[in-house]
């Protein structure tokens, strides 16, 4: 699949706004530790860039992206603004949730995130919601759920697939396989080594992709998004990626240093950027101007954050359902 290199371009400066945003985001972290200003946990999304921008590149602002708890990256490839995004890590009324969701609830429906979830599989059933809807008013709208190996696991994944199948929903699973849940290695949870595979018992298309591989990614996202559109049904994807950081910011590294080493290697942007220098896409000189334009954005956007006020404690039921 031809891909234009302005596109390129564009998904290579997501994918930094992406890391940067994480960057920013465990700075912040370290400094709510000490005045209680972050809002709950922090799941970074550092090293899966690749997997978020490549799903979503295909989208529409009216297709559906049900998250997870990692989800940082899937709202800021989506669309959503990291100004919004950085003010609800701090609890702050200018947050994308209003201050009331934190790290792994952040939402825009008017751009079609549906949220993240702190519930393991928890998306995997409402990511079936607007793919009905869709089939049922006769739009080409998808919904795309992402979610972690560990997930993959859960009987909900199970049954959604075989709904998702049965009635040929426009509806694609992302398992973003990074090779641990939490602290459980792969292969402690699984019996076998790959998870597209099982789509085969569910009569679904099923593909497994080098997730730290934007234009792999980018190519089965393309495949599976054209088919959900044309009415011919579902598709898995699992994107075998790795996170650069422990499960979260209070659980300490356990993973081995070799394979720590490994994965650091094949970083999926700076895969992205040798491959654009070799075409004569990017020059260093735009490269370097690209990444201090990033995190500039984003250090004005943690400067948002700080600046912005937290919510009025009389509002506090505000925005929940009886």
């Amino acid at each position: 699949m031809q891909i234009a290199q302005d596109d390129l371009r564009r998904m290579l400066r997501l994918m930094h706004t992406i890391r940067s945003f994480e960057l920013t985001a465990q700075t912040l972290f370290r400094e709510g530790l000490a005045v209680g200003q972050f809002l709950g946990a922090l799941h970074s999304y550092e090293g899966e860039e690749a997997v978020a921008v490549g799903v979503c590149a295909h989208l529409r602002d009216d297709d559906c992206v049900f998250s997870s708890h990692r989800g940082h990256g899937h709202s800021i490839a989506k669309g959503a603004d990291v100004r919004a995004m950085m003010a609800e890590l701090l609890g702050r009324e200018s947050g994308i949730s209003r201050g009331r969701g934190g790290s792994m609830h952040m939402f825009a429906p008017e751009i079609g995130l549906m949220g993240g979830n702190g519930i393991v599989g928890g998306g995997t059933p409402l990511a079936l919601g607007p793919a009905f809807a869709a089939q049922y008013r006769g739009t080409d709208q998808v919904s795309v759920c992402f979610f972690g190996d560990g997930a993959a696991s859960q009987g909900v994944f199970h049954e959604c697939l075989n709904l998702a199948s049965l009635w040929k929903l426009p509806v694609i699973y992302v398992c973003e396989n990074n090779l641990w849940a939490a602290t459980t290695p792969i292969c402690d949870g699984w019996p076998v080594a790959d998870l597209a595979p099982r789509a085969e018992s569910f009569g679904m298309a099923g593909v497994a992709v080098d997730g730290n591989d934007l234009l792999a990614v980018y190519e089965a996202a393309g495949e599976a998004v054209g088919r959900a559109r044309e009415g011919v049904g579902p598709t898995l994807i699992e994107a075998k990626t790795y996170r650069h950081r422990p499960h979260c910011m209070v659980i300490p590294e356990h993973r081995p240093e070799d394979e720590l080493a490994d994965w650091h290697a094949r970083d999926p942007i700076a895969r992205l950027e040798g491959h654009l220098l070799r075409e004569g896409a990017i020059s260093d000189v735009e490269l370097a101007d690209l990444v201090t334009e990033v995190e500039a954005e984003l250090q004005a956007a943690a400067d948002f954050a700080r600046e912005s006020a937290s919510p009025d404690a009389a509002t506090f039921a505000d925005y929940l359902w009886a």
